[in-house]
C-alpha cells in the first residue's frame, strides 16, 4: 500500500513539474496505438515534447489538487476522458502536431471496428478460384470469371465511413489483403497558456485572421461614425471629415490660414493657374507651292547645272 502511495505521489509531482515547465499540452487519443508506435512517437518528439500517460482518475485527482494555486487547470478537466494521453511542449504547435500525426500504421479491418473513412474494393483480378463467387455475391460485389479466376468488374464502396465493419466485410477485405485503416495518435484538444481549443484552430492561416480583423475594423468604424462615438479606428476618419468641414467654412468666409491661401487664390483666380498649351504650327496652303519650287531648285542644283548638256 505504501508503494502505491509513493508511486502516486511521484506521478503527481511529475505531472505538476510538466505543467509548470510547459505552456502547451496536446490531449491525444491513443485508441489502437501499439506500444511500439508509442515508443517511436516518443523518440520523434525527444527534445521538443514530453509524452505522459496515466489513468484518468489519477490525472483528474491530481489536477483538482493543483487548481487552488492554478485555477486555469480546471479547463483541462472536461477533456480528461476516454483513452487519452498528454504531450507537453513549448515548441511550435503546428510542427509538434505534424510529428504526432505522422506515425501511423496500416491495419487490417476488424469486425465491429468503426470505419474512419469509406472502404472501397477496387476492380481487378482477385486470383481466387470460381468456387468463392457466392461469397462475393452475398456482399453485392460485381464479379465475373476471367481466365479461371474471379475478377471484380467495378469499384465498390464496401463500408461507409462512421459505420461498423461487419464480419463478412472484414473477412473479404482480409482475403483481398486490403488493410483499409490506419491507426495512430489523434489530437482531441489543445491547452495553451490557460485556454483550451480545438486542433482545427491550427489550420486557420494568417490571411484569414487578417481578413477577419479588417472586416471587424470596418464595421466598428462605420458604427462609430454613424453614432458619433469616437473609437480608435474611426478617429482618423473623423479628423479628415472635420478638416473638410473647416475647409468648406473657410472658403465661404473671411477666416483663413496659411495652408488654405493657395486654395482660395485658385478659386478666385482660376485663369492664373490654367496650364498654357502652345497651339501646333499649321502649314498654310499657300506655302505648299513654294516648298515644291524649292524642291525643284534643289534637284536642279544637284546636277551641277549640266543638265542641258545631256538633253
Amino acid at each position: 500500500m505504501g508503494g502505491r502511495s509513493a508511486s502516486k505521489t511521484a506521478y503527481f509531482e511529475k505531472l505538476k513539474t510538466l505543467l509548470d515547465d510547459h505552456k502547451s499540452i496536446f490531449i491525444v487519443t491513443v485508441d489502437n496505438v501499439s506500444s511500439q508506435q508509442m515508443h517511436e512517437i516518443r523518440l520523434s518528439l525527444r527534445g521538443e515534447a514530453v509524452v505522459l500517460m496515466g489513468k484518468n482518475t489519477m490525472v483528474r485527482r491530481a489536477l483538482k489538487g493543483f487548481i487552488a494555486d492554478n485555477p486555469e487547470y480546471e479547463r483541462l478537466l472536461p477533456h480528461v476522458k476516454g483513452n487519452v494521453g498528454f504531450i507537453f511542449t513549448n515548441s511550435d504547435l503546428k510542427e509538434i502536431r505534424t510529428k504526432i500525426l505522422a506515425n501511423r500504421i496500416a491495419a487490417p479491418a476488424r469486425a465491429g471496428a468503426v470505419a474512419p473513412d469509406d472502404v472501397w474494393v477496387p476492380a481487378g483480378n482477385t486470383g481466387m478460384e470460381p468456387g468463392k463467387t457466392s461469397f462475393f455475391q452475398a456482399l453485392g460485389v460485381p464479379t465475373k470469371i476471367a481466365r479461371g479466376t474471379i475478377e471484380i468488374t467495378n469499384d465498390l464502396k464496401l463500408v461507409e465511413a462512421g459505420s461498423k465493419v461487419g464480419a463478412s466485410e472484414a473477412t473479404l477485405l482480409n482475403l483481398l489483403n486490403i488493410s483499409p485503416f490506419t491507426y495512430g495518435m489523434t489530437v482531441a484538444q489543445i491547452y495553451d497558456d490557460g485556454q483550451t481549443f480545438s486542433p482545427a484552430v491550427l489550420d486557420i492561416e494568417e490571411e484569414q485572421l487578417l481578413a477577419t480583423i479588417q472586416s471587424a475594423i470596418r464595421t466598428i468604424t462605420t458604427i462609430s461614425l454613424a453614432t458619433n462615438f469616437p473609437t480608435l479606428p474611426s478617429v482618423m476618419h473623423s479628423l479628415v471629415n472635420g478638416y473638410k468641414k473647416a475647409l468648406a467654412i473657410a472658403v465661404e468666409t473671411d477666416y483663413s490660414w496659411s495652408e488654405i491661401e493657395e486654395l482660395k487664390d485658385r478659386i478666385a483666380n482660376p485663369d492664373a493657374y490654367a496650364t498654357t498649351v502652345s497651339a501646333p504650327t499649321e502649314t498654310k496652303k499657300e506655302d505648299k507651292p513654294a516648298d515644291k519650287e524649292e524642291e525643284e531648285e534643289e534637284e536642279s542644283d544637284e546636277d551641277g547645272g549640266f543638265g542641258g548638256l545631256f538633253d
